[in-house]
């Protein structure tokens, strides 16, 4: 397993649509999951996307419990209308947190490494992990979706001087 090279903000790759996988199953696209579950956890995410490691592919994981899940070519549904304001970072934009509003839960389906379908619902941080990935394989960014950017801050200062307006 390797450690990634995390692309940042600035690089066309984070900008576009990723492709869908034709073969969950290949060789590469493993490697590439357990890659990015590395690289995660080594960088203490909660979630990865393929095009935050360079590849524009239809791939996300995220912790689940004391291990990582993957999903390939996801769809994600919200199930509540995007209400729910939620400080987010972003391990393409190091250093700064930005409160976005997302929904409390979400449907969700795609494919597993055996390029089987699977299917379910996430609420809480899990659904907004899942969505934060899910607009990383479609070219957007947690500071596209914010509507108060005077709540978009370095993470140093927003611990020594918290917005008055309550964003959790």
């Amino acid at each position: 397993m390797s450690i990634l090279k995390i692309s940042r903000l600035g690089h066309p790759v984070l900008l576009r649509p990723a492709e869908p996988i034709i073969d969950p199953s290949a060789p590469e696209i493993r490697r590439l999951v357990r890659d990015m579950a590395e690289t995660m956890l080594d960088a203490s995410g909660l979630g990865l996307a393929a095009p935050q490691v360079y590849q524009s592919l239809r791939l996300f994981v995220w912790r689940q419990g004391e291990g990582v899940a993957a999903l390939l070519n996801p769809e994600i549904v919200a199930l509540d209308p995007p209400e729910t304001l939620g400080w987010e970072g972003c391990l393409s934009i190091p250093g700064l947190r930005g409160a976005v509003k997302r929904s409390l839960r979400v449907g969700f389906r795609g494919l597993d490494l055996e390029g089987h379908e699977v299917e379910g619902e996430a609420e809480g941080m899990v659904a907004r992990v899942m969505q934060h990935e899910f607009d990383h394989l479609n070219g957007v960014l947690y500071p596209m979706r914010m509507h108060d950017l005077s709540l978009l801050g370095f993470t140093e200062e927003l611990a020594r001087h918290p917005p008055a307006e309550n964003a959790t």
